[in-house]
């Protein structure tokens, strides 16, 4: 396949793990050595999967890109409580979890499903005063983060292996998963952290037709071997 990535494309990249989403656009400017670039909906770093990059013209397509449904799977940890709502802080609270059953957490996940208002976390790229509440929060200060419509299309308990509990979600843009899993365990009484996350669709865009990093630069270099034939 041919690529023209001055002019513009839409490169589907399966983000790595620790990874900003921010890390990536700039790997694959380097590699490309393209001006214009950027991405369509922020992955945090200890998340995984779907990222969609926009080059060139494409770059106006972004805020269309990020407005479509997005859908993850992964693990939430119940009767567990951290700051951040995922594994970037400490473990702050814990919680018996054994009067719970799968039953009482397939039901606390569906009363989720539907337009809610759900509070960002703090550990988040939200805006407060002019600053990012994630470096208020790293700071060890506190703001008040207003609550915001969402919409909830799904959100599927899979499995339940003990505190660890695997889920599918649909929602809009504009979900914290991280918030929803926090949700989910004070509804349930016990706290609960996002443990794991995949963003396996965006739109009609899929995790399983995207590139790594590694393909990328394979890409760049078959570029550039056509471009020495040819000259």
């Amino acid at each position: 396949m041919a690529y023209d990535f001055e002019a513009g494309e839409i490169l589907l990249i399966d983000k790595p793990l620790t990874w900003t989403s921010f890390d990536v656009v700039k790997k694959v400017r380097n590699i490309l050595r393209v001006k214009k670039i950027g991405h369509a909906g922020t992955l945090d770093p200890l998340a995984s999967g779907l990222l969609i990059l926009c080059t060139g013209k494409f770059t106006k397509r972004i805020d269309e890109i990020q407005a479509q449904e997005k859908e993850y799977t992964g693990t939430i940890t119940l009767g567990q409580t951290t700051p951040s709502y995922d594994l970037e802080t400490e473990v702050s609270e814990a919680k018996d979890i054994s009067h719970l059953t799968p039953e009482d957490i397939r039901n606390a996940a569906a009363s989720f499903e539907g337009t809610i208002e759900q509070v960002p976390p703090l550990y988040s790229a939200v805006m407060i005063d002019g600053k990012r509440a994630y470096a208020l929060a790293r700071k060890g200060k506190t703001a008040e983060i207003k609550a915001r419509p969402v919409t909830i299309k799904t959100f599927e308990i899979s499995a339940v292996e003990g505190a660890v509990v695997h889920f599918k979600v649909i929602c809009s843009k504009g979900t914290y998963i991280r918030s929803l899993a926090h949700d989910l365990g004070q509804k349930l009484g016990v706290g609960a952290h996002l443990s794991a996350l995949v963003r396996t669709r965006i739109g009609d865009y899929k995790l399983e037709d995207a590139l790594t990093i590694e393909d990328i630069q394979q890409i760049r270099r078959e570029q550039l071997a056509a471009d020495g034939s040819n000259q």
